[in-house]
């Protein structure tokens, strides 16, 4: 193996360029060459990266958020958005991506992203490409992977934000609603809601019930709680929707 390369594809999460300056030095050390495509799978398939150095580019990035060679959130190259005539169309162009590689003479590409990210590298693996996948996503959703590069910090954040609204909430007697991310998982709303002292966590898995959300509610104020926190996944729908 003599040369590799980066992408990074998805929404930006804290870490990207911590983990895109480890796999540089990591290369360097095996004395392996290091190339970032430019905006994740978008570059790939247009064959535009850059030559990565943990003495030039890629030096000073550890605490530095987003990824320094940008990232792409809508570039699925098996069903790629191109323009035809003046109308919308969507292509397969996962060869274009497989002929760019081999031109490149790059031997493995890291792909840095979540669930679609690593679909798309499954299915270019299956055609043939060296893939290695590095799970990133705040909602921590990859399966197989205990835990996902970006939502340790999504969970810090959401709980630091439970501690103020806490405190809001107890001085003027509210109902204080945390909204976090989650499509189809609750771990950031459950966790943080655990760590953040929250009174009700709704998530995604489990249909919630708005009454029984109120007689929570209800329940803690007669007993002199005159607050709740509740923390609500972006996902999260009520029963019989």
């Amino acid at each position: 193996m003599k040369k590799v390369a980066i992408l990074a594809n998805g929404g930006d999460v804290s870490g990207f360029n911590a983990v895109i300056r480890g796999i540089v030095k990591m290369a360097e050390l095996n004395g392996i060459k290091c190339y970032g495509f430019i905006e994740g799978y978008k570059g790939l398939l247009e064959n535009n990266y850059i030559k990565l150095d943990s003495y030039t580019n890629a030096s000073g990035i550890l605490y530095k958020g987003g990824s320094i060679i940008g990232s792409s959130t809508n570039a699925n190259v098996f069903n790629y958005k191109v323009e035809e005539n003046g109308k919308t169309v969507y292509k397969d162009l996962s060869d274009v991506c497989l002929k760019n590689v081999k031109k490149d003479g790059i031997d493995c590409i890291f792909t840095l992203g979540g669930d679609g990210t690593q679909k798309s590298a499954r299915d270019l693996y299956l055609k043939g490409l060296n893939v290695i996948g590095v799970p990133k996503t705040i909602d921590n959703d990859v399966a197989c992977t205990d835990v996902t590069f970006g939502y340790n910090t999504a969970v810090s954040v959401a709980t630091e934000a439970l501690d103020r609204l806490h405190s809001t909430g107890e001085t003027h007697h509210r109902v204080m609603v945390l909204e976090v991310m989650g499509r189809y998982a609750g771990w950031i709303a459950l966790e943080s809601a655990i760590a953040g002292g929250g009174d009700v966590a709704l998530i995604p898995e489990i249909p919630f019930d708005l009454k029984l959300v109120a007689k929570k509610i209800k329940e803690r104020m007669k007993k002199g709680k005159r607050f709740s926190l509740v923390v609500v996944a972006e996902g999260a729908v009520p029963k019989n929707r």
